[in-house]
């Protein structure tokens, strides 16, 4: 063979070696990006049906604390109720009428997240903080068949669920959501020193909804509720 068809040979074996290095490596990022996707993903996904967190504003004097246990009070800046990994729909007259005082914490039943927890002023100063549940995630529309019952030092008891999608009027026994995004958002004003809020949170598929459909099975939905406290200025205390 003569030596140039050597010489154009030769570069073709080096050609095809070098991009099946490069391609090697491409493939060998790809994967490693994927699995650190996977990582990450994972990580944010996992438990976290539902949160609390209790969010820090500039020039906050950490009045409000919040915490799972009134005998222990172990104050925290985020609670999280324990996962429900699958749901089936369930209608609200299966949920204990008592299911705001069967336990601190995460008390989940069958088909259904129950988290219970406090809000305490253990400042110097009386405050208003705000209240909202917002939606972080959904999976095939499952929100429209979503209900979110809050109860309040055990007597102000509200559901709410989005409006009718045909009709757009509030669905029977319920308050419509505040947006798409937002369940509800609730402003708590004169929260004296020593003052203490309980809420337990109930979250289910409502069976009884006539948008609880079968294109749900499969559905997933994750949501995360903020107290913000807002100072109130010396002046408007006295």
């Amino acid at each position: 063979m003569p030596k140039e068809k050597l010489k154009e040979s030769a570069k073709k074996v080096v050609k095809k070696k070098t991009r099946t290095r490069f391609l090697k490596v491409l493939l060998l990022i790809l994967v490693l990006f994927l699995i650190n996707l996977y990582i990450i993903l994972a990580i944010i996904y996992k438990g976290e049906n539902f949160t609390v967190t209790l969010d820090s504003e500039k020039g906050r004097e950490f009045n409000l604390t919040i915490y799972e246990e009134l005998d222990k009070k172990l104050e925290r800046t985020f609670l999280r109720s324990k996962d429900i990994d699958f749901f089936t729909d369930i209608s609200v007259n299966w949920i204990p009428k008592d299911i705001h005082n069967q336990g601190e914490g995460s008390h989940n039943g069958q088909n259904y997240i129950a988290y219970t927890f406090y809000a305490e002023n253990q400042g110097q100063d009386t405050i208003n903080y705000w209240a909202k549940i917002e939606i972080d995630d959904v999976v095939k529309n499952v929100d429209e068949a979503i209900r979110v019952m809050i109860y309040k030092n055990d007597e102000e008891r509200v559901i709410y669920a989005k409006p009718n999608y045909v009709t757009g009027e509030p669905e029977e026994g319920t308050v419509p959501f505040e947006s798409d995004t937002m369940v509800m958002l609730q402003k708590n004003e004169n929260f004296k020193v020593g003052d203490l809020d309980k809420y337990t949170i109930v979250i289910w598929v409502e069976g009884d909804d006539p948008e609880c459909k079968d294109n749900l099975i499969g559905g997933e939905i994750r949501m995360h509720m903020t107290l913000t406290e807002e100072h109130i200025p010396k002046q408007d205390e006295e």
